[in-house]
């Protein structure tokens, strides 16, 4: 295992043409998932019982799991993990209770009040991904959040198994989250299916949750027609690491995003070439011991950077241009670099924060931006799940004050009618004000 390695001397800019991206745009799976999403819109379950049947080799006659059936799966799961979602669904549901906002009212002097009301979405569309790993915490990261803010109908999708069974741990964190509805479909026919509805799917107004190429096209294909919380790119980390850092624990902490996803990236920002030949031995001594070898070399390999930097100025401006999902920082007085980090997703500070903390239990959302996407984009929050109407209400003496000017803006925009709806109000106040001082 060879991580790609950059070094920069003194002054020396690093700038993307050092990373290795695709993007979150996957012209094939685009391609594929707009095909499926417009015949899944047409045909509704027959579509999803041929999808389902071709990629996930089941056939389901019903798509929708049962009462019992959520029951049984639930009995079946271990009580030290049912203790573990209980206990991270109370951090996640703390910390995303003090986002809530709440509607608000202004009274200007002239007394016009001005205001937003803030009310929760009717519904929402959960994706929770199977394939190479099973994420019940993708199932509380994503209800927990509409919960709070007030979401009556949380539907969760996620790909059935070839036996029919489901995972106990995704049923359970459903339970808790508050999902009302579950169904057994995956891939960019579960998208649609949320999007539009079909004789047994009724359609939701946004859809949120990770999944492969083809899910995130689909998101991207019926976004407009509904909501979607973002279209995400492959997970990543950068872990900054001075030699104060223990290079077991930044191999590990790698490993822990390259072994996502083939796909996943990792970068290294760290100080000295000797320090960085040392975290990938530490490397190839735990990857001797995965159970996800292959596809962390892989990720590794290919997707994977060092970054060795002459100073801590310029290790921050190499966090800046990647703008990674995650951010370690392994370094002495990390909380003194805080303030210069533009852009970033999430920021794990000291050698007792690895990112796994964020993933399960710590409380902030661990649906974060990709891809550098975090240069404008924040992570997963109740705020994704509420939506604003504006309130105003003027007065006589507000409209006079305001009247004219936006006469005047109106007049220079050509719109007659603009004008003449404040025109002939004003006139008319201009005009009873007149009468009383005769």
């Amino acid at each position: 295992m060879s991580m790609r390695r950059v070094q920069l001397a003194p002054g020396e800019q690093f700038d993307n043409s050092y990373l290795n991206r695709t993007g979150a745009f996957n012209a094939e799976a685009m391609v594929a998932a707009t095909q499926i999403v417009a015949d899944v819109r047409a045909r509704g379950d027959e579509a999803l019982r041929e999808y389902t049947e071709r990629f996930d080799g089941v056939r389901l006659e019903t798509f929708r799991v049962s009462d019992e059936a959520i029951e049984a799966a639930a009995a079946q799961l271990d009580d030290s993990l049912r203790d573990a979602l209980h206990h991270a669904a109370r951090q996640i549901r703390d910390f995303h209770e003090r986002q809530k906002k709440q509607s608000w009212f202004s009274t200007r002097e002239d007394g016009a009040l001005v205001g937003a009301k803030v009310q929760p979405l009717d519904s929402v569309g959960i994706y929770v991904p199977g394939g190479r790993a099973l994420y019940p915490s993708t199932v509380l990261m994503n209800a927990l959040p509409a919960q709070v803010a007030g979401v009556k109908r949380i539907v969760c999708v996620t790909p059935p198994t070839k036996d029919g069974t489901l995972d106990p741990a995704i049923v359970e964190a459903c339970r808790i989250a508050g999902v009302t509805e579950i169904y057994s479909v995956g891939g960019a026919q579960a998208v649609a299916a949320l999007a539009y509805g079909t004789q047994s799917i009724a359609p939701v107004d946004k859809i949120t949750g990770p999944g492969n190429a083809f899910v995130a096209a689909a998101k991207r294909a019926v976004s407009g027609d509904v909501g979607i919380d973002m279209v995400a790119g492959p997970s990543e980390v950068c872990v900054v690491a001075d030699t104060t850092a223990d290079p077991s624990h930044v191999a590990i902490d790698l490993m822990a995003q390259a072994e996502h996803d083939p796909l996943a990236s990792c970068y290294l920002v760290c100080f000295d070439a000797a320090y960085a030949d040392e975290v990938e031995r530490c490397i190839e001594g735990h990857i001797a011991q995965s159970t996800r070898a292959d596809i962390t070399r892989t990720s590794l390999d290919n997707q994977g950077l060092i970054v060795v930097v002459p100073d801590r100025a310029a290790a921050v401006e190499a966090v800046n241009v990647i703008a990674p999902e995650h951010l370690e920082l392994h370094v002495d007085h990390a909380m003194d670099l805080v303030g210069a980090i533009r852009h970033a997703g999430a920021i794990f500070l000291g050698d007792w924060t690895p990112e796994a903390v964020g993933d399960y239990i710590a409380g902030p959302n661990h649906t974060l931006p990709t891809g550098g996407t975090a240069r404008f984009s924040s992570p997963l929050s109740t705020d994704e799940f509420v939506k604003r109407s504006s309130i105003i209400q003027y007065t006589p003496a507000a409209l006079l004050a305001d009247g004219k000017s936006i006469m005047a803006i109106a007049q220079r925009e050509g719109l007659w009618a603009h004008r003449r709806s404040v025109e002939i109000r004003w006139e008319s106040l201009v005009g009873d004000l007149a009468a009383r001082e005769d």
